[in-house]
Parts: C-alpha cells; sequence; structure tokens
C-alpha cells in the first residue's frame, strides 16, 4: 500500500502503466472525486484495476490524497467479487465490494494518518480474505513461479511441476485468475523490462536481459501494453513514481 496526495506523494492526470498486480486506488478526496479513464468509459471515485488494465488515465483538477493497493491476483480472487472480469478494465470499487466500499472509505477519510490509514486498509482486507476460499494451490504456485522466473517460463513446465495437464492448468488458471498462463508470463515479463527501460537502460540490453527474441520484439510487446515505444515507455512518470511509492533494493529490480 502507499498513500498519494497533499501527504504524500502527488497523483493527477496520470496514466497507468501496466502491472502484474490487481490495483485498488481508494479516492480519499471529500469533493471533486478522481476519475479514471479507460477505453473511454469513466469511473468516479475510488477504482479497481484488473491485470493489464490498457489506457487507464487518472486525473483531477489538483493533486488528491488517495490510497493505492496492489494486490496479487491470488489475493484479488479471493477479496474481490468476480475479479476475473477486471482483467484489462477497471470498474468502480462498489462494483466488486458491494456496501462494504462506501463504509471502508468514510473510515480511510476520518484516520488521522497515512499509518492509520494502513492499518485500517490491513484489517478490512484481511477480514475478507479470512472469510474467502483461496485459489487451487496449483495455480497459485503456478503464478508464484511465473513471477519468481520474471516471467522467462513455460507452460508445459508449470503444468508439470504441479501434475496437471496444460489444458487444466490453462483452463483453471484462467477461471480463477482471469488471465492465461501465457498472457501471465507475457505481462510479468513486460513489467521487468519496464522497470529496467525506466532505469536507463538501453532497449537492445533490456531485450537480452529480459528473454526477448530481439529488440524488435521488446519493441511489439511495449506497443501492445502501452501502445508507446520502448524510448517513450521509459519516459512515463508513473513508472518513476513506482520506484518511489514500491521501493526496492536495485532500482532495476534484478
Amino acid at each position: 500500500m502507499v498513500g498519494f496526495g497533499n501527504r504524500g506523494h502527488a497523483l493527477a492526470d496520470i496514466a497507468m502503466v501496466a502491472h502484474p498486480s490487481v490495483t485498488v486506488l481508494i479516492d480519499l478526496s471529500e469533493d471533486e472525486p478522481i476519475v479514471s479513464d479507460t477505453h473511454g468509459r469513466r469511473v468516479h471515485g475510488s477504482v479497481v484495476a484488473g491485470l493489464a488494465p490498457s489506457e487507464l488515465r487518472v486525473t483531477g483538477q489538483r493533486a488528491r490524497e488517495c490510497l493505492q493497493i496492489r494486490l496479487d491476483p491470488i489475493a484479488a480472487a479471493a477479496l474481490l467479487d468476480a475479479p476475473t472480469e477486471l482483467t484489462g478494465t477497471a470498474v468502480s470499487l462498489e462494483d466488486v465490494w458491494g456496501r462494504d466500499a462506501a463504509q471502508a472509505e468514510t473510515r480511510l477519510r476520518s484516520a488521522a494518518s497515512w499509518g492509520e490509514r494502513f492499518a485500517i486498509a490491513a484489517d478490512l482486507l484481511g477480514r475478507r480474505l479470512d472469510a474467502r476460499s483461496p485459489v487451487d494451490p496449483e495455480v497459485a504456485h503456478a503464478w508464484r513461479q511465473t513471477l519468481a522466473n520474471k516471467g522467462r517460463i513455460r507452460v508445459d513446465g508449470l503444468a508439470a511441476e504441479v501434475g496437471w495437464s496444460r489444458k487444466r492448468l490453462w483452463s483453471r488458471f484462467r477461471a480463477q485468475l482471469g488471465i492465461t498462463p501465457k498472457r501471465a508470463a507475457r505481462l510479468v515479463r513486460f513489467d521487468h523490462a519496464a522497470h529496467l527501460l525506466a532505469a536507463g537502460r538501453s532497449p537492445g540490453s533490456v531485450a537480452i536481459e529480459s528473454g526477448y527474441v530481439d529488440q524488435s520484439h521488446l519493441h511489439r510487446e511495449v506497443k501492445t501494453f502501452t501502445g508507446l515505444t520502448p524510448t517513450g515507455l521509459a519516459a512515463e512518470p508513473w513508472l518513476a513514481i513506482d520506484d518511489v511509492a514500491w521501493p526496492t533494493p536495485s532500482s532495476t529490480r534484478d
């Protein structure tokens, strides 16, 4: 979790870059709510963006206060209603959280500090997670291996590891996480490459390190996920915010 706004990092009129998580933006503004736009569909206030959202832009007349929560898709499957329908798009928090959404917003707005807000959010998520069924352990293992290998992994190998056929893994993975294993691997690999580009690495070296066939392959994948060139992606403000808001031991995420 990370807080944005007057008491945290700025968040206003910025495009979101696809990331291997389900993103929850809880609007803490008292008036003039933030607006999220994807595929020409505008959502006011708190929003949930599924895996690989395209053309998602968060805007406002001025910097807003909001809480961003990144959910592992395994957790999202247990926490949200119909999370698989979120892939590639965004909906209001109420659509997947129900009546609890408004109550959560009220509690978070009234908190005296970001620390208190984080504690409230963790409590809300924990209670909801305890009351719901997790995904298949085989699906969870396949996802975690995909992350651990930065997307450079074969579906056949994952299926063999969990003792399932390729067809069964493909079907269960898609039904529970809303994305195929191959698409998930592409997204994870893209995310790794995107942060290498944002760290100043050349497209050629990033293509090699990230496992793309060549620089043209990297260019096509960046275009698919963002509509940008690798150079354009490297300059995206969302990635600059990302490394501030979600610090890692290495700026290149090795």
